[in-house]
């Protein structure tokens, strides 16, 4: 008979999940059992309907060799879709390894956006060969995604939708929604479409199902509907999805006529994937680092953003060079000088961050560059006063040399309020000039709060103390 805690664990075995969200490792251990012994009806019964983020999951936390194995023993029962919940590298990693006919026959069961996210990585022959196997009903949607630019709308837009002429009714509509088979697996809104494709409006589905039958659908329709270009960046698209809080939108091509439709959930990666750039952009990692990368790709794509800080850290330090008689006189500055240089680096960094994020979401603008310019500006030299004073005293109890405090304290006002336009004003710059301030904002900005911190230290004390 089974104690209390074995049972605790084979429950835990099948679920997939912790209560914090993490993959269960119980779980993966179970699924990588079943793989091992090629028991493809126990894995079936496993996982064979776990949600398909539930199933990214589980693929990343699967060793390597394990990850085909486990989509050829699912068979029909595995979901294409669960391959956008993982690293690009992972996937490219499983479709490398299965046959060209299981990967076409898993993107034609699914939706064309998530055809196109699972074959836009992969090299052009590779697709090419994968998509001539899938049937031309689902190969053309998805071959007309691919050939918009990357992180485009037509890239993240899904072909499925609901067109009907504008000279039905709300009868008309429901019945052919319900007669017709390959509907949309969500949708929102009905589109009103002329016979040449060309878009006229929208019919929500809460105003459509509220109206009478016969009532004409071109009365219902919303004819100043706001629509998405197909070649309109990814990221704009986004930002209009959280400012209109829209739940869906038409995609149209440069004739006006209607080729897709962008939902709120491919909205939503799209957000992820932006925020996710950003913050390894802040950090100096490139844009396409993933966890399941090698550590040669690491170390290959960190490489030239240490180098860039290395050279800015040879710069900040001549300026201690400048200075080296006044050191070797005062030893306290020496030990002194990076505390000044560290608090305004901490001070620019929290600036540049808040910066960066305002100029990507398009609230920080020239409309109110100056307030914001003037406000932090003033954070800094508040900031600055009430370190003045800590670091004031603290340098004075520590080397008991009369003046010092008050050096250390006018060099940190300077630094902080520095560093608070340094913070600002870089980040500015640089996104006037179209270059992407994320990216290139960081070496700059701690370069500025590291020679003003030296400098303004060091040359406050030698006049002070009249070193030479």
């Amino acid at each position: 008979m089974l104690d209390q805690k074995e049972v605790n664990d084979a429950e835990a075995a099948q679920l997939p999940r912790n209560k914090d969200g993490s993959i269960r490792k119980a779980f993966v251990k179970s699924v990588a059992r079943l793989i091992e012994a090629g028991d493809a009806s126990s894995l079936r019964a496993l996982v064979g309907g776990l949600h398909e983020s539930d199933m990214g999951a589980l693929i990343e936390a699967l060793d390597a060799e394990q990850r085909p194995r486990l989509v050829e023993l699912l068979g029909i029962d595995f979901d294409f879709t669960a391959l956008t919940e993982v690293d690009d590298a992972v996937r490219e990693e499983i479709l490398e390894e299965l046959p060209s006919q299981t990967v076409a026959k898993g993107v034609s069961e699914i939706e064309s956006d998530d055809a196109v996210a699972i074959l836009e990585d992969l090299p052009k022959e590779e697709r090419a060969e994968i998509l001539d196997q899938i049937p031309p009903p689902e190969r053309i949607p998805i071959t007309r995604g691919l050939e918009y630019p990357e992180d485009s709308a037509g890239r993240r837009m899904q072909t499925e939708f609901i067109a009907v002429p504008p000279d039905w009714n709300v009868g008309q509509a429901i019945d052919y929604m319900r007669e017709t088979i390959e509907l949309p697996e969500r949708f929102y809104e009905l589109y009103v479409v002329r016979e040449n494709g060309h878009l006229l409006g929208a019919v929500p589905l809460d105003r459509l199902l509220r109206s009478k039958r016969p009532v004409p659908i071109s009365e219902l329709m919303e004819d100043e509907r706001p629509r998405i270009s197909a070649t309109q960046d990814q990221e704009e698209v986004a930002r209009l999805f959280q400012r209109y809080n829209w739940v869906a939108a038409p995609v149209i091509d440069k004739d006006d006529r209607l080729v897709g439709v962008i939902t709120f959930d491919d909205v939503a990666d799209v957000i992820e994937k932006e925020a996710e750039e950003d913050i390894h952009a802040l950090g100096g990692i490139t844009s396409d680092e993933e966890l399941s990368d090698s550590v040669w790709t690491i170390a290959r794509g960190r490489f030239n953003w240490l180098l860039v800080n290395l050279a800015t850290a040879f710069l900040a330090s001549s300026v201690l060079g400048l200075f080296e008689g006044q050191l070797q006189k005062m030893v306290a500055l020496a030990v002194l000088a990076p505390i000044v240089a560290s608090q305004g680096g901490n001070a620019t960094t929290q600036t540049m961050t808040v910066a960066v994020r305002a100029l990507a979401t398009r609230e920080l603008s020239d409309a109110n560059a100056w307030r914001v310019i003037t406000r932090e500006v003033m954070v800094g030299l508040l900031n600055g006063l009430a370190f003045a004073v800590i670091t004031g005293v603290a340098a004075y109890v520590w080397f008991r040399v009369p003046g010092l405090g008050f050096v250390i304290g006018l060099a940190m006002i300077c630094n902080l309020v520095a560093a608070a336009l340094g913070g600002i004003l870089i980040p500015l710059a640089l996104h006037r000039i179209k270059i992407d301030p994320a990216v290139a904002s960081s070496p700059f900005v701690t370069t500025v709060t590291d020679v003003v911190g030296f400098f303004s230290f060091l040359s406050i004390a030698s006049l002070w103390f009249g070193l030479r």
